[in-house]
């Protein structure tokens, strides 16, 4: 199973990993997952997930680690209490959290991901890793792109219309978003035919 782990202004995925499928594969990953991602910091940080993370075991573990658990509260028995759902940063990260449901399904539908072409767990590790920074490919230019600076009055009048003006503004991300799905699929395929037929 793929495990990734993204930052919340953009959504891009910062760490990726894949493990068997076990009942605590997905809290396991998630400790070794944040201690790459970030090792030795005694600066606070925060960690959104969704309620199968929500186990004493898991809340325990991540705030030694100075990382607060903004983790999704189960109805009765939840490991999360005030320390957490008090502050305005736990409801962003719950709405935030839900990004990386995007990543998982560009994986599943795009990438091949719901049926990989490899087997083990070392050569899934290596598909989804490459999935990952593809997606990155492909997200990076929506979260760079900057609308153009309005115009006067004047000028809109004597240039062309504003619909005209919109298509123009956004041809670059079109551009830039083809190219990075076609590298992505450059790199997938070239991937899976080196994995199945190693030299």
């Amino acid at each position: 199973m793929g495990h990734a782990l993204i930052e919340n202004r953009h959504g891009l995925v910062v760490q990726a990993n894949a493990t068997a499928a076990t009942g605590r594969a997905e809290r396991e990953t998630a400790l070794t997952t944040v201690d790459r991602h970030d090792p030795g910091s005694e600066r606070r940080l925060t960690l959104g997930a969704d309620k199968a993370y929500d186990t004493s075991d898991f809340v325990a573990a991540m705030r030694q680690k100075c990382v607060t658990p903004h983790v999704a509260q189960k109805i009765k028995g939840s490991a999360i209490d005030g320390r957490a759902t008090r502050h305005a940063g736990y409801g962003m990260s719950q709405r935030k959290r839900k990004l990386v449901e995007e990543v998982f399904g560009w994986a599943n539908t795009i990438a091949g991901m719901a049926k990989v072409k490899v087997r083990g767990v070392r050569s899934v590790r290596h598909a989804f890793t490459i999935a990952m920074a593809a997606y990155n490919l492909i997200r990076m230019p929506r979260c760079w792109l900057r609308p153009e600076p309005r115009r006067t009055a004047e000028r809109q009048v004597r240039s062309r219309s504003r619909g005209a003006r919109r298509a123009r503004g956004h041809r670059n991300f079109r551009a830039d978003a083809a190219a990075a799905d076609l590298a992505q699929r450059i790199m997938i395929d070239d991937l899976w035919h080196g994995l199945a037929d190693p030299k």
